[in-house]
């Protein structure tokens, strides 16, 4: 049984853990500060790009230099990882001194474990740093798959799904997903997306299902059966013919985005996509792609969200988290994760709460060369309900797993 479904189903049965309340004064900062000093944070965060290894490399440098935080990235290849280890220790009545302090977390299991009282919290609107962010700008701040996130999680990048394709190769892209069957039709074997047991490949499902659904707006709540039976059917339908049509007829698929990226470079598929829209122009400076890559998004928009992190109800070195997770939204780490030539992942704090010289540290950042701009990229479209995606994802398996 896969790793998700068993922490899915040990949430099911599990009887609800104590209040995850802060028992530390988040309103003393240098309390916290000084108590943070000497502690070795345990970052539990998906290790799948080297762009996004070497960030946080350089934020645990910075974080050790200036307040004695040591930083043990923890390289995770599923977030459900670090999540079945803050469950099994919870199982065993570990209530403190756990060995997560801090997660790179995604929507589903932080409703999971927020349902279970399994955070610590509220804390993140505590954070000195917070103050640069405007929830009225970015609403999608403080809900994570539909789930409000009350302050038990810190929005730190935002993202939105981009496609991207050799324009030496490809003069016209399909920009909509009739238009993604079209050219499959034409062009078989030139298509393909992740293994849907990766988050970019569930957000291509999800991507689908937004624009094949009767009504996108049952996606914003948990579905029962006949309302995801009926939401989805299209989604099934429109798989049942496009599968076949893809890269080695849709028996197999690459694993992340990185074997998706490699896929085109070695001219085997015609289009692939991230969750970052710096990627392509990452890879171009890298030179694993070719300079005819362009990037753009569907004409209906594209899935955006922000990424969050989340500190465990039984974290050893909360004090440590809290000081990292601070400086990870301050101006300075913002902006260099901005920079299209280091990460490229969009800023969640707001320009307009910036000083004169913090701004500047934004206004110096050059696009990659296949970028699309703020503009360019348009509104993002809200993630559905955590449950839409670990359904459609278990029901994918169930459909064509075994073909």
């Amino acid at each position: 049984m896969p790793l998700v479904a068993l922490i899915l189903m040990f949430l099911l049965v599990a009887s609800p853990g104590s209040a995850s309340e802060a028992t530390l004064n988040l309103d003393d900062w240098s309390g916290i500060k000084a108590k943070a000093r000497g502690q070795t944070v345990y970052w539990n965060a998906w290790a799948g790009e080297k762009s996004i290894n070497a960030y946080i490399g350089w934020a645990a440098e910075q974080v050790r230099k200036r307040y004695g935080v040591r930083v043990e990235h923890v390289k995770l290849s599923d977030t459900a990882e670090a999540v079945a280890k803050v469950i099994a220790e919870k199982a065993a009545g570990r209530e403190s001194g756990g060995t997560v302090d801090l997660i790179w977390i995604n929507g589903p299991n932080f409703a999971a474990l927020k349902k279970r009282s399994l955070l610590f919290g509220p804390w993140a609107r505590k954070l000195p740093n917070y103050a640069f962010v405007d929830e009225k700008e970015k609403p999608t701040l403080t809900r994570d798959f539909a789930e409000p996130t009350e302050s038990y999680e810190l929005p730190w990048d935002m993202a939105q799904l981009v496609f991207y394709y050799d324009g030496a190769r490809v003069k016209i892209p399909p920009r909509d997903v009739h238009a993604f069957l079209a050219y499959a039709r034409t062009n078989p074997g030139r298509l393909t997306y992740p293994d849907v047991q990766n988050f970019l490949g569930a957000t291509f499902l999800k991507q689908l299902l937004m624009e094949l659904t009767p009504d996108p707006r049952v996606l914003l709540e948990a579905p029962n059966d006949e309302e995801f039976a009926k939401a989805t059917q299209g989604l099934w339908d429109f798989l049942d013919e496009l599968n076949p049509l893809l890269w080695r007829q849709g028996k197999a698929f690459p694993a992340n985005s990185a074997e998706l990226r490699q896929l085109l470079a070695d001219n085997e598929i015609d289009i692939a996509f991230s969750f970052n829209p710096a990627e392509a122009s990452l890879a171009i400076a890298r030179n694993e792609l070719p300079q005819s890559v362009r990037s753009y998004v569907l004409d209906g928009g594209t899935i955006g969200n922000a990424s969050f992190l989340a500190i465990p109800f039984n974290a050893a070195n909360k004090e440590g988290a809290l000081v990292l997770a601070n400086f990870l939204l301050s101006p300075e780490a913002q902006a260099r994760k901005q920079d299209p030539a280091i990460w490229g992942g969009l800023s969640v704090v707001s320009i307009a709460k910036l000083n004169r010289s913090d701004r500047e540290l934004f206004d110096r950042l050059k696009p990659g060369a296949a970028s699309l701009s703020l503009f360019e990229l348009g509104p993002a479209l809200p993630e559905p309900h955590a449950d839409w995606m670990t359904r459609i994802t278990a029901m994918w398996l169930e459909r064509y797993a075994s073909q």
